[in-house]
């Protein structure tokens, strides 16, 4: 399963009425080889599945993933802190053995 916290379904929907985008989009999250940790999240919005896509509801919002990716994001929360740090969303991963100081890479 994956998650959102509720700061991050917040701002989600404030960018998808923003970019005036329809109802059947979608939050899509993966994870790409790169970053100083060797893995990196990516995150965009999205209307069209994949074949083995990996398609979650959490908190009225879809969040889809492809297999090799939900390997690594099984009970991920994806976040968001607009606080003094600046942090924007952020994945809270208990799957992550240590990330980087940035937040935009982990390994396992």
């Amino acid at each position: 399963m994956l998650f959102i916290g509720d700061s991050a379904k917040e701002k989600i929907e404030q960018l998808l009425r923003d970019e005036s985008l329809e109802e059947d989009y979608f939050v899509r999250v993966a994870v790409t080889s790169g970053g100083c940790s060797g893995l990196s999240y990516k995150m965009d919005f999205d209307n069209t599945l994949q074949e083995n896509d990996q398609i979650f509801e959490d908190k009225g919002l879809k969040i889809v993933t492809d297999l090799r990716s939900f390997l690594y994001l099984c009970n991920t929360t994806l976040e968001f802190s607009g606080g003094l740090n600046g942090k924007g969303f952020y994945f809270n991963n208990p799957n992550a053995s240590r990330s980087c100081g940035c937040g935009e890479s982990f390994a396992v």
